[in-house]
């Protein structure tokens, strides 16, 4: 199986990875299981997470993704088969903005994290969003911390502009501290602003493991919506109705085109696109299903011909408002 690098970490992971964002809502203890199980014995090995996943379903307070995981681990044993990712920063009140990167709010979360996934490790400790109310040098202070007395392996970052991330590098050299070795920002066929441009050149240059989540636009790029009707009463509808218009569906289309020459889905070849990208390590993609799963893994070894990446972007780029998706 492949195997991509982390940043300038020893920590290497295959091109595709298990969002964990459904475990514990959509996807129950038992599916859970079934697509952890499913998905290690495909050869892939890293999973992202995140302490506040899932609050926001009624009756969950958050860190029930990590707690189904944590009991899969305990289960099925093999801690040394996965590569774990998980975040911290998402703040408990609005009052504190939308994060909270100080040193005391990661000491307590990477406990909490830690207790729930049932390791004494984690792999990659990632900064759910850009806390610009608490300095760089405290929050990058705090990780490195982490990384020596050895309860995190390595510390990426998400949701932080070009200019914040280039700052956070610049304080790592300066102080010597633990630098973020990854970024995930949102990006897909649909959805390219974010990552393109000056946050792209800015990890390419620095050597920065882009992992992408995103990737599938909440299944639109799936291929299994075509109509209003067929996004009526799903939990992502809001997300999946922008992209219900002439433009998507011309990227579904060129995405089908690619998947017919392959004999593979159009989720796969999506994904391979992305993974094909400058900079890119992983995509990151949330199943509640085997069958689902089992529509995406062949992306791993998809190599998609350049005429086929530039049919993609063409497709993406009609009729894009801004210019650029």
């Amino acid at each position: 199986m492949i195997r991509r690098p982390l940043g300038r970490s020893d920590i290497a992971i295959a091109p595709l990875m298990l969002g964990g964002n459904v475990f514990g809502w959509t996807a129950d203890r038992e599916a859970s299981f079934a697509v952890l199980d499913r998905f290690v014995d495909a050869g892939l090995n890293a999973i992202d997470t995140a302490d506040v996943y899932s609050s926001w379903a009624p009756g969950n307070v958050g860190g029930e993704s990590e707690t189904v995981i944590g009991e899969w681990l305990s289960q099925r044993g093999g801690r040394d088969r996965v590569v774990i990712a998980t975040k911290v920063g998402s703040a408990p009140t609005p009052a504190n903005g939308p994060w909270l990167l100080s040193a005391d709010h990661i000491v307590r979360s990477v406990e909490g994290s830690l207790a729930r996934l049932r390791t004494d490790y984690i792999d990659l400790y990632q900064a759910h969003g850009d806390d610009t109310n608490t300095p760089l040098d405290e929050t990058l202070e705090a990780l490195d911390r982490l990384i020596r007395t050895g309860k995190v392996r390595a510390v990426g970052a998400s949701h932080f502009t070009p200019d914040r991330l280039a700052n956070a590098h610049e304080v790592s050299r300066e102080r010597s501290l633990v630098r973020f070795d990854t970024m995930q920002p949102r990006y897909s066929l649909v959805a390219r602003s974010e990552f393109e441009g000056d946050l792209q050149t800015l990890c390419v240059r620095e050597q920065i493991g882009v992992l992408c989540y995103g990737v599938l636009a909440k299944g639109f790029l799936t291929g299994k919506y075509r109509s209003q009707a067929d996004i009526d009463g799903k939990v992502y509808a809001d997300f999946l109705r922008p992209n219900m218009n002439e433009r998507g569906h011309g990227i579904v289309r060129a995405l089908e085109m690619v998947a017919d020459v392959h004999r593979t889905t159009v989720a796969a070849v999506a994904i391979a696109w992305v993974v094909a990208q400058p900079g890119v390590t992983a995509a990151i993609a949330a199943v509640d299903t085997t069958q689902q799963l089992d529509e995406l893994v062949g992306a791993v070894e998809l190599s998609l011909a350049p005429a086929e990446i530039n049919a993609l972007d063409g497709a993406s780029r009609v009729a894009s408002p801004a210019g650029v998706p």
